[in-house]
This record gives structure tokens, sequence and C-alpha cells, in this order.
């Protein structure tokens, strides 16, 4: 033997009689429902309803892009919609504009303003009839 401490050897000896003690392992609960579960639930139907799960989860996102698309296409309908009104309400002024700068003042205004020579008559617009044109010739 070497030269150690009797202290020593007698610890060394403690460490190799310890008895590793395992936690034990919780039990799950005996009741109906869990029974249930682990009969109908394995890892082999676990295995077979998968094609079945991805298919779900393809349709569900399907379903949402399909309203994340219905949520924009209404978006550019509002959009839309409000540029109509906005081009209506343009069409409508414009055409007041017209309406005004067509009637008979504002177009003699505008005639006599041009330096074309244009004068408006004095004497109002004779009618002639077919048979007194063919009197003449």
């Amino acid at each position: 033997m070497t030269n150690r401490l009797r202290a020593q050897i007698e610890e060394e000896e403690e460490e190799q009689n310890l008895v590793v003690e395992e936690k034990p392992v919780k039990e799950i609960p005996d009741n109906y429902l869990f029974k249930y579960l682990t009969n109908k639930f394995s890892a082999d139907s676990a295995t077979r309803a998968l094609p079945f799960i991805l298919f779900i989860a393809l349709l569900g996102m399907i379903y949402i892009a399909n309203r994340n698309l219905a949520e924009r296409n209404v978006r550019d309908i509002d959009k839309i919609g409000k540029q109509v009104n906005e081009l209506s309400w343009e069409y409508k002024s414009i055409k007041a504009k017209l309406a005004f700068k067509s009637t008979i003042s504002e177009v003699a205004k505008k005639v006599a303003a041009d330096t074309l020579g244009l004068r408006q008559p004095e004497q109002p617009p004779q009618v002639l009839d077919a048979e007194e044109v063919q009197n003449e010739h």
C-alpha cells in the first residue's frame, strides 16, 4: 500500500459504497381520458394520419391566402370607386363651365375681344321660303 492517511482511505471506501439513488419517474395517473387517448393514438396511427393533417394544414394556408386576396381586392375596389367619384365631379364641373362659356353673352364677349373683326349682326336672321328663292331665279 501507499503512504496515505487513514482518513483518505476511509473516504474513498465510503465513496465506493455510495449507492446512487434514482429519482422516481412520475407516474401518469390512470384516468379514463389518458387510457382512451393512449389506446386510440399511437405512433403508427399518428404516422397514418400525417397525410390528412398535412392536407388540413394546406387547406388552412389556402384559406388564409384567399382571405388576404379578397381583402386586397376590396381595398382596390374602394380606391377605384373614390377615383370614379372624383372624375365624375371633375366631369360635371367642366361640363358646367362649358355650358356657361357657350352662352350667347359669353360667346359675344369672346368674339368682341378677338381681332378677327367679327361683330354681332344688328338685324335678325331672315327666313327664306323655297318658293321665293325659285321665283327670283
